[in-house]
Protein backbone atom coordinates (compact mmCIF):
# COMPACT_ATOMS: atom_id res chain seq x y z
CA UNK A 1 0.00 0.00 0.00
CA UNK A 2 1.44 3.35 -1.06
CA UNK A 3 2.07 6.00 1.60
CA UNK A 4 0.01 9.18 1.24
CA UNK A 5 1.69 11.88 -0.80
CA UNK A 6 3.39 14.64 1.18
CA UNK A 7 1.64 17.99 0.92
CA UNK A 8 3.15 20.46 -1.52
CA UNK A 9 4.44 23.40 0.47
CA UNK A 10 4.23 26.96 -0.81
CA UNK A 11 7.45 28.64 -1.87
CA UNK A 12 8.35 31.65 0.26
CA UNK A 13 10.68 34.47 -0.72
CA UNK A 14 12.74 35.73 2.23
CA UNK A 15 15.01 38.77 2.29
CA UNK A 16 17.95 38.87 4.70
CA UNK A 17 19.78 42.16 5.19
CA UNK A 18 22.91 42.56 7.32
CA UNK A 19 23.60 46.21 8.12
CA UNK A 20 27.16 47.11 9.10
CA UNK A 21 29.63 49.77 7.97
CA UNK A 22 32.67 47.63 8.68
CA UNK A 23 31.38 44.28 7.42
CA UNK A 24 30.10 45.84 4.20
CA UNK A 25 33.54 47.45 3.72
CA UNK A 26 35.29 44.11 4.21
CA UNK A 27 36.94 45.08 7.52
CA UNK A 28 35.61 41.87 9.06
CA UNK A 29 33.48 38.94 7.98
CA UNK A 30 29.74 39.38 8.18
CA UNK A 31 28.09 36.90 10.53
CA UNK A 32 24.54 38.21 10.35
CA UNK A 33 23.45 36.79 7.00
CA UNK A 34 24.93 33.30 7.62
CA UNK A 35 23.39 33.13 11.11
CA UNK A 36 19.94 34.13 9.90
CA UNK A 37 20.02 31.90 6.84
CA UNK A 38 21.17 28.92 8.91
CA UNK A 39 18.38 29.36 11.47
CA UNK A 40 15.68 29.90 8.87
CA UNK A 41 16.83 26.95 6.77
CA UNK A 42 16.38 24.70 9.83
CA UNK A 43 13.12 26.23 11.04
CA UNK A 44 11.16 26.76 7.81
CA UNK A 45 10.04 23.62 5.97
CA UNK A 46 8.87 25.43 2.83
CA UNK A 47 11.05 25.86 -0.24
CA UNK A 48 12.76 29.25 0.16
CA UNK A 49 13.97 31.71 -2.44
CA UNK A 50 16.64 33.80 -0.74
CA UNK A 51 17.44 37.46 -1.28
CA UNK A 52 20.55 38.35 0.76
CA UNK A 53 22.16 41.78 1.10
CA UNK A 54 25.08 43.31 3.03
CA UNK A 55 24.91 47.10 3.26
CA UNK A 56 26.36 49.97 5.34
CA UNK A 57 24.62 51.95 8.09
CA UNK A 58 23.01 54.56 5.86
CA UNK A 59 19.39 55.45 6.50
CA UNK A 60 18.44 56.30 2.91
CA UNK A 61 20.26 53.22 1.62
CA UNK A 62 18.56 50.91 4.10
CA UNK A 63 15.12 52.30 3.26
CA UNK A 64 15.80 51.91 -0.46
CA UNK A 65 16.97 48.31 0.00
CA UNK A 66 13.89 47.37 2.02
CA UNK A 67 11.65 48.87 -0.67
CA UNK A 68 13.54 46.97 -3.35
CA UNK A 69 13.19 43.65 -1.55
CA UNK A 70 9.45 44.10 -1.00
CA UNK A 71 8.32 46.06 -4.04
CA UNK A 72 10.63 44.63 -6.72
CA UNK A 73 11.89 41.26 -5.45
CA UNK A 74 8.50 40.33 -3.98
CA UNK A 75 9.72 39.14 -0.59
CA UNK A 76 7.03 37.95 1.82
CA UNK A 77 9.36 38.33 4.82
CA UNK A 78 12.40 40.56 5.30
CA UNK A 79 14.68 40.19 8.31
CA UNK A 80 17.42 42.70 9.08
CA UNK A 81 20.27 42.39 11.55
CA UNK A 82 22.39 45.20 12.95
CA UNK A 83 22.08 48.93 13.48
CA UNK A 84 19.41 48.93 16.20
CA UNK A 85 21.36 50.36 19.15
CA UNK A 86 21.60 53.95 20.41
CA UNK A 87 24.90 54.85 18.66
CA UNK A 88 24.79 57.70 16.11
CA UNK A 89 25.31 55.32 13.15
CA UNK A 90 22.50 52.96 14.29
CA UNK A 91 19.65 54.02 12.01
CA UNK A 92 17.97 50.75 11.00
CA UNK A 93 14.73 51.41 12.95
CA UNK A 94 14.39 54.91 11.48
CA UNK A 95 14.98 53.55 7.97
CA UNK A 96 12.43 50.79 8.53
CA UNK A 97 9.73 53.03 9.98
CA UNK A 98 10.19 55.48 7.11
CA UNK A 99 8.90 52.94 4.56
CA UNK A 100 6.22 51.33 6.76
CA UNK A 101 2.52 51.14 6.01
CA UNK A 102 1.76 49.68 9.46
CA UNK A 103 3.82 49.29 12.63
CA UNK A 104 3.80 46.00 14.58
CA UNK A 105 5.15 46.96 18.03
CA UNK A 106 4.65 43.56 19.65
CA UNK A 107 7.67 42.08 17.88
CA UNK A 108 10.10 44.62 19.32
CA UNK A 109 8.53 44.36 22.76
CA UNK A 110 8.94 40.57 22.80
CA UNK A 111 12.53 40.68 21.52
CA UNK A 112 13.55 43.03 24.31
CA UNK A 113 11.67 40.90 26.85
CA UNK A 114 13.59 37.80 25.75
CA UNK A 115 16.97 39.54 25.72
CA UNK A 116 16.39 40.96 29.21
CA UNK A 117 16.68 37.40 30.52
CA UNK A 118 20.38 37.62 29.59
CA UNK A 119 21.58 41.23 29.74
CA UNK A 120 20.20 44.43 31.31
CA UNK A 121 21.39 46.40 28.28
CA UNK A 122 18.58 44.81 26.22
CA UNK A 123 16.56 47.92 27.05
CA UNK A 124 18.94 49.84 24.76
CA UNK A 125 17.86 47.85 21.70
CA UNK A 126 15.40 49.54 19.36
CA UNK A 127 14.19 46.72 17.11
CA UNK A 128 10.94 47.40 15.27
CA UNK A 129 8.70 45.43 12.92
CA UNK A 130 6.49 46.82 10.20
CA UNK A 131 4.20 45.90 7.35
CA UNK A 132 4.92 47.20 3.89
CA UNK A 133 2.37 46.08 1.31
CA UNK A 134 1.97 42.34 1.83
CA UNK A 135 5.37 41.85 3.49
CA UNK A 136 6.49 41.66 7.10
CA UNK A 137 9.80 43.39 7.90
CA UNK A 138 11.52 42.71 11.24
CA UNK A 139 14.67 44.27 12.68
CA UNK A 140 16.65 41.68 14.65
CA UNK A 141 19.66 42.06 16.97
CA UNK A 142 23.17 42.02 15.54
CA UNK A 143 24.67 39.06 17.43
CA UNK A 144 24.06 35.53 16.08
CA UNK A 145 23.32 34.21 19.59
CA UNK A 146 20.76 36.95 20.19
CA UNK A 147 19.21 36.35 16.77
CA UNK A 148 18.51 32.69 17.62
CA UNK A 149 17.25 33.55 21.11
CA UNK A 150 14.74 36.13 19.91
CA UNK A 151 13.50 33.93 17.05
CA UNK A 152 13.20 30.74 19.12
CA UNK A 153 12.36 32.17 22.54
CA UNK A 154 13.15 30.36 25.78
CA UNK A 155 11.24 27.07 25.64
CA UNK A 156 12.96 25.64 28.74
CA UNK A 157 12.30 28.67 30.95
CA UNK A 158 9.60 28.51 33.65
CA UNK A 159 7.23 29.63 32.35
CA UNK A 160 8.35 29.16 28.75
CA UNK A 161 8.87 32.36 26.74
CA UNK A 162 7.71 32.22 23.10
CA UNK A 163 10.01 33.51 20.40
CA UNK A 164 8.82 35.99 17.83
CA UNK A 165 8.94 33.59 14.89
CA UNK A 166 6.04 31.59 16.32
CA UNK A 167 3.77 34.47 15.25
CA UNK A 168 5.38 35.12 11.84
CA UNK A 169 3.57 32.43 9.76
CA UNK A 170 0.11 33.56 10.85
CA UNK A 171 1.02 37.20 10.27
CA UNK A 172 2.04 36.32 6.71
CA UNK A 173 -1.27 34.40 6.32
CA UNK A 174 -3.16 37.57 7.27
CA UNK A 175 -1.22 39.53 4.66
CA UNK A 176 -2.24 37.09 1.93
CA UNK A 177 1.18 35.43 1.65
CA UNK A 178 2.23 31.78 1.46
CA UNK A 179 1.38 29.29 4.20
CA UNK A 180 4.58 28.73 6.18
CA UNK A 181 5.23 25.41 7.89
CA UNK A 182 7.89 25.19 10.60
CA UNK A 183 9.83 22.41 12.27
CA UNK A 184 8.27 22.29 15.76
CA UNK A 185 11.59 21.12 17.22
CA UNK A 186 13.07 24.51 16.28
CA UNK A 187 9.99 26.73 16.48
CA UNK A 188 6.35 25.72 16.62
CA UNK A 189 4.23 28.14 14.61
CA UNK A 190 1.02 29.23 16.31
CA UNK A 191 -2.25 29.68 14.42
CA UNK A 192 -5.84 29.75 15.68
CA UNK A 193 -7.66 26.52 14.82
CA UNK A 194 -9.71 28.28 12.16
CA UNK A 195 -6.49 29.20 10.29
CA UNK A 196 -4.90 25.74 10.27
CA UNK A 197 -4.50 24.11 6.88
CA UNK A 198 -5.34 20.45 6.51
CA UNK A 199 -2.20 18.27 6.13
CA UNK A 200 -3.68 16.94 2.89
CA UNK A 201 -4.25 20.41 1.46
Amino acid sequence: MNAPASPVLDTVRIGIVSISDRASAGVYEDKGVPALKDWLARAVLNPVQWETRLIPDDQAGISAMLCELVDDAGCHLVLTTGGTGPAPRDVTPEATLAIAHKVMPGFGEQMRSISLHFVPTAILSRQVAVIRGQALIINLPGQPKSIAETLEGLPTATPAVPGIFAAVPYCIDLLGGPYLETDPVICKAFRPKSALRSPSA
